[in-house]
């Protein structure tokens, strides 16, 4: 004799044992129906199957507060979440003197790189964004960082059913994909409205979130940010925007750069493995009628996420990376304030650690996506590339960005003074002797110039 209601010995539940079992059984007594918590409801479709919801019923509820979208998450709630979370303190769009000294500071910022670095500016637009604008101006990226993480939870959860189940609950998949993507873009968007209160710029968490060649800075979080330490404002602005055009300077003149980074994130995201089994302990608390019981469940982490081999992959490039862009900017503009700049050095160490340790929105979006955006070893990424450039100069330096098979690895940062430390400062190369010498590099020596003689062994 079964103990579970609603099911017999002669007509099981086909949905027990996997964590829908909580939430239709959840779902079918909130509608009102029969025996088993509404299951198998009289005129429903479930009639007559017994552990089967009243799906006319339920869709009909559910409706009530779903609204149709494209994809795997609402976009429209992302924005909408994002932008109430920003507006929560004041947020007022920048003056026409704040748009001005943001572009006078960039055009200054990439004079002064010109002398650091052979690669020419990458800025086309200078922007002064509100909170806001950022989330309005980044939201295109941030799609394909996010989809194929909400991709991998939906498609979980359907695969979790069984097979004759799936075939009974054809409709209801469809609605719990839409369910999974609500919460998702709730968490999303509280995630992304958290760290427009704390970037600085379009580029601030080492991605490329912004337009191509548009370099934009947050004036409101600068004011903030500038009332923290002992430097005047005009310095903090002028040294934002060097880091800010530097970024912009290696994005434009690194084409595979911006794909190589954003592909790692999405690559995360798609390797995501979610342990199902273990969200039905936390379905069972849900009210499946009230979405901001929803909202919390997931919030507390609705989904176990482990990282495959493939995840755990994609994770490491893209922390390397990051590392190694920042590194770069941190070389590159504190090269250029050397002899201009006083307070660069201040201002150097506070950038660092607030990049090292993350802030509290950067934590946020750590716990919902499972991934962390600051460059865990920057330091040491700064301290190759100073090292390179004394031995090699900045054709040296920046030639390393030519392919990402030159780029140093993780077990590079750990000796970053020993980063082709045997390698003799460049010599000067006709473009195809260069470029021959790259196709060596990494394709292996040209069997036709070896010196072997056709039919020699």
């Amino acid at each position: 004799m079964s103990n579970n209601p609603g099911e017999s010995p002669d007509e099981p539940n086909p949905f027990k044992g996997t964590p829908f079992e909580q939430i239709f059984s959840a779902l079918g007594g909130a509608l009102g129906g029969g025996p088993g918590g509404g299951f198998g409801a009289a005129g429903g479709p479930g009639q007559g199957v017994p552990g089967m919801p009243d799906l006319s019923g339920l869709m009909s509820q559910m409706q009530a507060f779903m609204q149709p979208h494209d994809g795997p998450v609402n976009w429209a709630v992302v924005t909408d979440v994002a932008r109430k979370a920003a507006a929560q303190t004041p947020d007022p769009t920048p003056t026409q003197a704040q748009r001005d000294a943001i572009a006078d500071a960039v055009r200054l910022a990439d004079h002064w790189l010109d002398e650091t670095t052979d690669f020419p500016s990458g800025v086309t637009t200078t922007a002064a964004w509100s909170r806001a604008e950022w989330i309005v101006e980044t939201t295109d990226v941030w799609k394909r960082l996010v989809e194929p993480l909400a991709g991998s939870a939906v498609g979980a959860l359907s695969n979790a059913l069984p097979e004759d189940a799936r075939a009974m609950a054809g409709p209801l998949i469809g609605m719990l994909g839409k369910i999974t993507g609500a919460m998702v873009a709730t968490q999303v968007g509280q995630g992304v409205g958290a760290l427009s209160g704390e970037v600085l710029g379009a580029s601030d968490i080492g991605l490329p979130l912004g337009p191509d060649g548009k370099a934009a800075l947050l004036p409101g979080n600068i004011d903030a940010f500038a009332g923290e330490l002992d430097v005047s404002a005009d310095d903090v602005l002028l040294y934002l925007a060097l880091r800010e055009a530097a970024h912009q300077r290696l994005f434009a003149n690194v084409p595979w750069l911006r794909e190589h980074l954003i592909g790692a994130v999405a690559d995360y995201g798609r390797g995501m493995e979610i342990n199902v089994s273990g969200m039905e302990e936390k379905l069972r608390e849900i009210d499946p009628m009230n979405p901001m019981a929803m909202q919390s469940a997931l919030e507390g982490g609705l989904f176990d996420l482990s990282k495959s081999p493939a995840q755990q992959a994609a994770l490491d490039r893209l922390e390397i990376t990051l590392a190694l862009v920042e590194g770069w900017v941190d070389e590159v503009v504190g090269q250029a304030t050397q002899e201009r700049m006083p307070a660069a050095t201040k201002l150097q160490e506070s950038v660092r650690r607030r990049r090292a340790a993350g802030g509290p929105a950067e934590q946020t979006f750590a716990s919902l996506v499972g991934l962390e955006l600051r460059p865990r070893r920057l330091r040491d990424a700064s301290t190759l590339w100073g090292s390179l450039r004394t031995r090699q100069g900045t054709e040296g330096r920046d030639g390393v960005w030519m392919h990402p098979d030159l780029l140093p690895t993780a077990a590079d940062l750990d000796d970053p003074l020993g980063f082709r430390e045997d390698a003799a400062a460049p010599l000067s190369l006709s473009e195809e002797d260069f470029d021959a010498g790259l196709r060596e590099l990494l394709d292996g020596p040209d069997p036709d110039q070896s010196g072997d003689q056709p039919g020699q062994e």
